[in-house]
């Protein structure tokens, strides 16, 4: 089975967990039967696999997220990497491209589409598996999954089929809808549009070609922000005559803010969180090293991260994007392939970030123009080089690294160090990296 998981997304509307690196995919909420926590996108990776453990996974996001995707998947799963955001059109494209050109997948194959962030049971994934087996043996162009509605939503869009069968042909789709009239569309029999599609690769690429001018995935790559920004709906979805639809009646949730999201939480307080007995409806999650309590608190989420801390009734939580975007402050805290850091402390020549590295990675082997840097290793054991010269390194360790010097620290166990960057215009675009023949890949 291949699958395209579609990972986008500012995150903002799950702030302070979440930015314009670390979307709300990666935010590790939900606790494993082992007492340890996973994100979306390593609970879907994990059903999809559980499901067959041989698909073919791809997914299809922005450079800044590829990071945090090999942090938690590790490395072998597949990614396309839009250059630029244009929309799910050109993403889908260019997965596709990718799929044929560069996984050497046959296009007469079919592949499946879906968001990376659903909240949903493994029936969800043997559902799409039986997509994937309609639309091989199909004849329809696209087979769609329509989510059995549960209320009247004015969220979600809807595809009204034909007939009540358990697959039908799609007859019309509708936008997202009032409320009103959401229930004359279920009363008609429509599905939720969860945007979940299937098709052989080769129907996609004949329709990227009708639309874009280009040769292979190379060429498409590198001409991707020339491209027109227009959703896949838009550009094929709704211009498609034989298109079906399959009926799905599972567990389905789109977690797209605070609300929705604590609904899934099986806890209701993540980190160091006290409530009293006087609170209902309260949901907490604290990824900061100090406490939090609640007293005689009702139907709201409190939130602490190193980007802030946030504290709403959990319906008002719905509309926190446009005071998010009023916010201008640098990422205090990102997942990398090789570990994470988080900002400690901000000062006008200075910044001091706790840096942790994952056993047997490193950074890039690179130089700051505009900075010197000083680091102090914490825990861990591993291995600093400054200027092509190697050095072992433990607790208490410190390594000093002047503007312009080559450096990297590779990792021999989990390694935690204090780094503090001294310099005037301090700045995550100054850094240029070098080859080194033994350095880890970022």
């Amino acid at each position: 089975m291949n699958i395209i998981l579609l990972s986008g997304g500012s995150g903002k509307r799950l702030w302070p967990l979440s930015n314009d690196i670390r979307s709300k995919q990666f935010i590790k909420i939900f606790k494993t039967d082992d007492g340890e926590y996973e994100s979306m996108v390593q609970r879907v990776f994990r059903q999809i696999k559980s499901v067959d453990k041989e698909a073919c996974v791809t997914i299809a996001t922005s450079k800044t997220q590829v990071s945090a995707i090999f942090n938690q998947l590790g490395e072998n799963v597949g990614i396309s990497v839009e250059p630029c955001r244009r929309d799910t059109f050109p993403a889908i494209a260019l997965a596709t491209a990718y799929l044929v050109d560069v996984m050497g997948i046959d296009e007469e194959e079919p592949v499946v589409v879906c968001p990376v962030d659903p909240f949903v049971e493994d029936d969800y994934f043997k559902a799409i598996k039986d997509l994937s087996e309609l639309a091989a043996n199909s004849s329809a162009n696209l087979s769609l999954m329509g989510i059995e509605p549960t209320y009247p939503s004015e969220k979600y869009g809807y595809i009204i089929p034909e007939s009540a069968d358990n697959v039908s042909k799609v007859k019309t789709f509708k936008e997202k809808p009032d409320e009103k009239t959401a229930k004359e569309y279920i009363a008609q029999g429509a599905l939720w549009n969860g945007g979940v599609f299937a098709y052989k690769l080769k129907y996609v690429l004949s329709k990227a070609h009708e639309l874009i001018d280009f040769e292979d995935y190379h060429d498409l790559f590198a001409k991707y922000d020339t491209l027109q920004k227009i959703s896949f709906d838009y550009a094929v979805v709704e211009k498609e005559s034989n298109i079906q639809v399959m009926r799905f009646a599972g567990e389905w949730k789109d977690l797209g803010t605070w609300n929705t999201l604590t609904e899934a939480m099986v806890e209701s307080s993540v980190g160091d969180a006290t409530m009293n007995e006087n609170c209902s409806n309260v949901h907490i999650i604290n990824e900061m090293s100090i406490p939090i309590i609640a007293m005689g608190l009702h139907d709201v989420v409190i939130s602490a991260s190193p980007e802030g801390i946030l504290v709403s009734d959990k319906h008002q939580s719905s509309y926190i994007k446009p005071f998010v975007d009023k916010i201008d402050q640098q990422v205090m805290f990102a997942e990398k392939s090789w570990g994470s850091f988080r900002v400690l402390e901000v000062e006008e020549e200075s910044l001091t970030i706790k840096v942790t590295l994952n056993p047997g990675h490193s950074m890039y082997y690179h130089s700051h123009k505009n900075r010197d840097e000083v680091w102090v290793v914490i825990s861990g054991t591993g291995r600093a080089v400054v200027e092509g010269v190697e050095r072992a390194v433990g607790v208490g360790d410190v390594i000093c690294v002047k503007a312009e010097e080559k450096h990297t620290i590779f990792a021999d166990s989990e390694l935690k160090l204090i780094e503090v960057q001294m310099g005037k215009g301090i700045s995550v675009d100054d850094k240029r990296k070098f080859e080194f023949k033994n350095a880890g890949k970022l």
